[in-house]
């Protein structure tokens, strides 16, 4: 009697811990379960205005997406960095490219992001430098940026990188928005109105050579303004996110180089992307930027990166860049 009611101890605990680890599972289950991220089926990805770099070229990385990683990207036109930050903050788009400047920005909640701070849009990766280009005609007789002063200037699209661009740089020269006619005009209608003879130069952050300015060279003889190198100097100490940048003779039928500054173009993505999703875009856009059927795919590397990253990459991101030793 006394070796049964052992047997039946026994075999209730044994019942009892079958339970107990039943239900632990159940509950790892449910906890993975709300941990799980749904990723889109087809992601929204923004780039900028069809006369610019940005659009062609976002057409081009999201075929590279699809073909290489198996994931659908639809490559989309907007207004560029500065909207682009605040669609993504939105929940508007999953993916975007955007200036690094715009989005230090955006992150520490200055200049047009005063009272939008945004907390949920993080780093993918960098791609090429984007110039400064200040474009009019020979006709036009502006050979420097003080000649800008009392002239009828494109400083770019309402909410674009480039605007903030142009109040930087013309306040190195001493200068204010309320110095020039600041007209907000994208990148096709800033070489339009120069055309026509409506404006007299434009501010266009893009990298080169942009679309729009090319299809200028048809018709006018395009100068780029050169920014003199104590300015150079004088501005990527106060902004750091800038860096000195030559705009190589024979682009635009350019007869000399023209040097500029310039800012990076870089791809932010949403916070609630899953770490895999953005582990493969990442892995896909640095291992196949020999595959992006765009010029400035040959500016894409790996080893450039993380240039012009000061903000939080996201953990996808950051996963594939250990794994290539360029984190710790």
């Amino acid at each position: 009697m006394k070796k049964r009611s052992i047997l039946i101890s026994v075999l209730m605990l044994f019942i009892v811990s079958l339970v107990l680890v039943a239900c632990g599972g159940n509950d790892k289950e449910v906890d993975a379960g709300k941990n799980k991220k749904e990723d889109p089926e087809f992601m929204k990805f923004l780039t900028g205005g069809t006369g610019g770099t940005y659009y062609p070229l976002g057409g081009a990385i999201a075929k590279v997406f699809s073909d290489e990683a198996g994931i659908s990207a639809d490559a989309i036109s907007s207004n560029a960095s500065a909207d682009n930050v605040v669609e993504l903050s939105k929940k508007g788009a999953e993916l975007a490219f955007v200036q690094t400047d715009v989005l230090s920005y955006a992150i520490e909640g200055v200049h047009a992001f005063e009272d939008k701070k945004v907390d949920n849009v993080l780093a993918l990766g960098s791609l090429y430098p984007e110039a400064i280009q200040i474009v009019t005609t020979a006709d036009s007789g502006i050979k420097s940026v003080e000649d800008l002063k009392g002239k009828t200037v494109s400083v770019g699209a309402p909410g674009s990188g480039t605007y903030i661009n142009a109040e930087q740089i013309l306040e190195i020269h001493g200068m204010t928005m309320d110095d020039i006619d600041a007209q907000n005009l994208d990148f096709d209608e800033s070489t339009g109105g120069i055309q026509d003879g409506n404006i007299d130069a434009a501010f266009i952050t893009a990298g080169t050579p942009t679309g729009s300015v090319e299809g200028l060279t048809a018709t006018n003889d395009v100068t780029i303004v050169p920014i003199a190198k104590d300015k150079i100097d004088e501005l990527v100490e106060k902004y750091p996110f800038y860096a000195a940048e030559t705009i190589e003779e024979g682009t635009y039928k350019l007869e000399e180089d023209v040097e500029t500054v310039a800012v990076l173009a870089m791809v932010a993505v949403v916070d609630s992307l899953s770490e895999d999703t953005v582990y493969e875009l990442t892995k896909a856009l640095y291992e196949n930027a020999d595959k992006i059927a765009h010029d400035r795919g040959k500016s894409i590397t790996l080893d450039t990166a993380l240039d012009g990253i000061g903000m939080d990459l996201h953990p996808g991101a950051e996963k594939y860049f250990k794994e290539q030793g360029l984190m710790e």
